[in-house]
């Protein structure tokens, strides 16, 4: 096995970065390091920790000029959205940072002569966070900083897609001041990770990847009792009822089908409309698609930039020429995107209808820019359809009728339950799924509960 992490650049093939995978001196020497920090941090007072924070998110977000470029060469998204993600990282690292006072508080037990007694969040110790390429920042930042603000130790293990993104964190942290060992990035193999999750000094960890990752943490941990977050595979559904805004559902599923390329946890991957909509709506999807442009993701201009790589564009393929063997019909094609190529990871968005839940299009991950688009004659049998999956991250329903929007969303199996919006993080919600989805929470006061642990105090304060 080679000990050199390359990354292979889907912009133009060639290798971008090249690392050393860490060896296993150097993760034992990690983990020491973490463990004598978190030992010392956790008994710095919350206000010092928040403030760390707050200069380690002013430090990066001063990075932008280099991060979006570097975003584009390491996983293909256009620089025009690059900022993007930045600013969902700054307006989550605040979010949390801001609410660390009030759900960290201690929790008074109540009165009880000659007693004092209250329950307080503990730092669980060192985490180690293993976060995806797809939102590279985005997806680290939801654990990095409530978990340091907690009183923990972090070490960070980016995909090996995005690594010069757990750089970035560690300079930023640097420029913050945080004390030696605090927070780590390391570049590991496979087999190295699945080493540190089974080894004693982590005492949680948190993974966002592929369902099959999921598995594999899982069963590094299998003899150990700590805590485990997964954020897993999603096949987010949307159901535009008769009633909805036509023109803003076309607008805002568009966006959520194909932004990043399709390669969202949350992004749309198959739609319901009703009847009475459905030719409306599917004209109207198809043409704002066709108004995409595909191509250099360093190029201002270009809206959709290539897939990560050339194996997933290839998959995505298949799923669209198996679905038309088994009788869908694609409304775009690839030659309406010049630049969409056969062996390469630049692929243009396409629209499938004739679709069912026979392919695997509408029933398995794809992770791409094609959207399957089915018609529906009431809103059970648009709820049946939206609940027949695996996953459960989103789901979203557009209506005018906000009042039945809501009761369908008490039926829907999800983790978050949109009404005219999708594909958003609210840092103030808690990030969470169902089914194959995962376990575990991120973001919101619920999101510092598994970086933390109660401890209960039950002082007697008289002895006669």
């Amino acid at each position: 096995m080679s000990d050199t992490l390359k990354v292979i650049s889907p912009v133009d093939g060639t290798v971008y970065a090249e690392r050393p995978l860490a060896s296993w001196e150097e993760v034992d020497g990690a983990l020491n390091a973490a463990r004598a920090a978190q030992a010392a941090w956790k008994l710095v007072p919350l206000a010092e920790r928040a403030a760390l924070c707050t200069r380690f998110t002013e430090a990066f977000v001063a990075m932008k000029d280099e991060v979006v470029p570097e975003l584009a060469w390491q996983m293909g998204r256009p620089v025009a959205y690059g900022a993007g993600e930045l600013r969902g990282f700054e307006e989550r690292a605040r979010y949390m940072i801001g609410i660390a006072p009030k759900t960290l508080a201690d929790i008074d037990a109540g009165p009880k002569e000659g007693f004092r007694r209250w329950v307080r969040r503990e730092p669980v110790g060192t985490v180690l966070a293993i976060a995806a390429w797809n939102y590279p920042y985005l997806i680290a930042v939801n654990s990095v900083v409530p978990a340091i603000t907690a009183g923990n130790a972090i070490i960070l293990k980016h995909s090996g897609q995005t690594p010069l993104c757990a750089e970035r964190f560690a300079m930023a942290f640097e420029k913050a001041g945080a004390p030696d060992g605090l927070f780590q990035a390391i570049h590991m193999s496979h087999d190295m990770t699945e080493r540190t999750i089974g080894d004693s000094r982590v005492d949680f960890v948190q993974f966002t990847g592929s369902v099959a990752g999921g598995r594999s943490v899982v069963k590094a941990a299998v003899n150990r009792f700590i805590g485990i977050g997964l954020e897993l595979g999603g096949k987010d559904p949307a159901y535009v009822r008769a009633d909805a805004n036509l023109p803003f559902a076309v607008e805002n599923l568009v966006d959520g089908a194909y932004f990043n390329s399709g390669q969202s946890c949350c992004g749309k991957e198959r739609l319901y409309v009703h009847a009475d909509v459905y030719d409306d709506f599917v004209e109207g999807f198809v043409d704002l698609t066709k108004k995409y442009k595909l191509g250099d993701p360093l190029d201002p201009e270009t809206t959709i930039g290539p897939m990560v790589r050339t194996s997933a564009a290839t998959f995505v393929r298949g799923q669209i020429a198996q679905a038309v063997r088994s009788g869908a019909k694609a409304l775009i094609g690839e030659a309406h995107f010049p630049a969409s190529l056969p062996g390469t990871p630049y692929l243009g968005p396409e629209v499938l209808v004739g679709v069912n839940h026979q392919m695997e299009v509408m029933r398995e991950e794809t992770f791409g820019p094609v959207i399957g688009i089915m018609k529906v004659s009431s809103d059970d049998e648009a709820v049946a359809l939206m609940n027949d999956s695996p996953y459960g991250l989103t789901a979203s329903v557009w209506t005018e009728d906000t009042e039945t929007g809501e009761k369908l969303g008490n039926r829907l199996e999800t983790g978050t339950f949109f009404l005219n919006r999708c594909d958003y993080l609210d840092p103030a919600l808690a990030w969470t799924g169902v089914k194959n989805t995962g376990r575990g929470a991120t973001l919101s006061p619920v999101g510092y509960e598994s970086l933390t642990r109660p401890k209960s105090y039950h002082l007697r304060t008289q002895t006669k």
